[in-house]
């Protein structure tokens, strides 16, 4: 007789204890001598990463070994694309603020189901603060439905890179400069707090540093949205995506939008301009 389908409450069951047990590890290394060295693409890696990455490869597939993996910190296996279901995992979140002694780092699980995220937890462990939620689930923030505190009359609160600000501030927007947490997924979820109106972000995420807070934002009626193709999609052969916004406040659509496509431009733009680029050279 076929073993029935695990169901979304039961893989949220299991990212949440592994979450919280790589949270235990990697908190044995926060401020101290840890060792830390660039990736090829610049970005930091400590061995705590690396630990945490390898015991959250070992509980997780043991329990689910017919879903695939896709992990910041292993080595890709293209065989994830032909699972229906796939853990999308960042062991160490923020690794620079990790590094620099920080508290906002989280551990990032998801599932993620035919290109949907259907499972995610973001956990912040120096913050107590372990967010989840599953699709058609809710939303919690330790065990309690998250609820967006309203701020009414004061002005958004944006982080956003430098470039952004200055094209928001030439728009007119009256709005206040928010912290930058350097974990993506745990400045995401504040948006669902309502510590943060809007997030954006640059080109250049990959799956493992949204899955799990695309859901939990999802969960929470926030729009997530790459602002050139609409809800991000997972587990493709390319995991990078484009210029994100995450909106708590609906009016401030047009112009965020505006803003980081004008900053970072489109895919489509930029195939546009090699296309012209390459009539010029045989005119």
């Amino acid at each position: 007789m076929p073993i029935p389908p695990t169901t979304h409450a039961e893989d949220l069951e299991l990212l949440r204890s592994s979450a919280v047990a790589a949270g235990i590890i990697a908190s044995g290394f926060f401020r101290r001598e840890v060792k830390s060295w660039n990736k090829e693409n610049a970005t930091p890696v400590s061995e705590a990463d690396i630990l945490v990455d390898r015991y959250l490869a070992a509980a997780l597939l043991q329990a689910r070994p017919t879903y695939g993996w896709l992990s910041e910190e292993t080595v890709d296996n293209p065989s994830r694309l032909d699972c229906e279901r796939v853990f999308v995992v960042d062991p160490i979140d923020g690794t620079r603020g990790f590094l620099r002694g920080e508290d906002s780092w989280t551990v990032c699980l998801a599932v993620v189901e035919n290109g949907v995220p259907v499972a995610g937890v973001v956990y912040a462990p120096m913050r107590d603060e372990l967010y989840e939620a599953t699709r058609d689930g809710g939303a919690r923030l330790n065990g309690k439905p998250i609820k967006r505190r309203r701020r009414p009359g004061a002005p958004p609160v944006i982080p956003a890179a430098g470039a952004v600000h200055q094209q928001l501030q030439d728009a007119g927007l009256n709005y206040t400069r928010g912290p930058h947490y350097p974990s993506l997924a745990y400045r995401l979820v504040q948006v669902a707090t309502g510590k943060l109106d809007a997030v954006v972000s640059r080109r250049g995420s990959q799956d493992w540093d949204i899955a799990a807070a695309t859901v939990i934002l999802d969960e929470c009626g926030i729009d997530i949205a790459d602002v050139c193709s609409g809800f991000p999609q997972f587990n493709r052969r390319d995991v990078r995506h484009g210029a994100l916004a995450a909106l708590g406040d609906m009016s401030l659509k047009p112009l965020l939008h505006a803003a980081l496509i004008k900053v970072y431009g489109c895919p489509a733009d930029e195939a546009s301009s090699a296309d012209q680029n390459s009539t010029d050279e045989r005119i």
